[in-house]
């Protein structure tokens, strides 16, 4: 067995302060912070919205994601657990993604697995997020109906709700 390239330490160091770059980044919809955490070459997987290469299409996506119905009312990405690779340097962890207050308290969530892989000096040059599409579909169109009934939905919501799911 060859010795981690990364120390525990470092790698849990560095998750720790990815993981409050998101949260800031959730909460102030500025997600340039969060991009910078990845190297220039990054290969990230999204398997619904296929493989990015690099920053540029990384930030691309994001951008387009968290300002369109469902991304855009997410409101955190808070990990549940996570686990600490040193052999490949990675951290794997379920992140939740609940969706904000539809108007009644109800909490509307997803889950996901991201596979993200450390770089060096606080960056990380691989990510992969796992899930389930249905589940996604699934909470958005709850959350949909939810406020539609109580008549919070908004514009982009009720759009999305027609064209997914709105004869369900």
């Amino acid at each position: 067995m060859s010795t981690p390239r990364f120390s525990r330490g470092e790698l849990s160091s560095a998750f720790e302060k990815f993981e409050q770059t998101v949260a800031r980044a959730a909460e102030s919809q500025d997600w340039e912070a969060w991009v910078e955490h990845y190297t220039p070459d990054v290969e990230y997987i999204e398997h619904a919205a296929g493989t990015m290469h690099g920053r540029q299409q990384v930030r691309d996506w994001i951008r387009r994601t968290m300002t369109t119905f469902p991304g855009s009312h997410m409101v955190a990405f808070p990990s549940l657990w996570s686990v600490i690779d040193e052999s490949t340097a990675r951290i794997i962890c379920e992140l939740d993604n609940p969706m904000r207050d539809p108007g009644d308290g109800t909490v509307i969530s997803a889950t996901n697995i991201s596979i993200i892989t450390y770089a060096g000096d606080g960056q990380w040059c691989r990510q992969e997020d796992i899930y389930n599409p249905l589940r996604f579909l699934r909470a958005a169109l709850k959350w949909c109906r939810t406020a539609e009934a109580l008549g919070t939905i908004d514009d982009d919501a009720a759009r999305w709700m027609r064209q997914y799911g709105g004869s369900e």
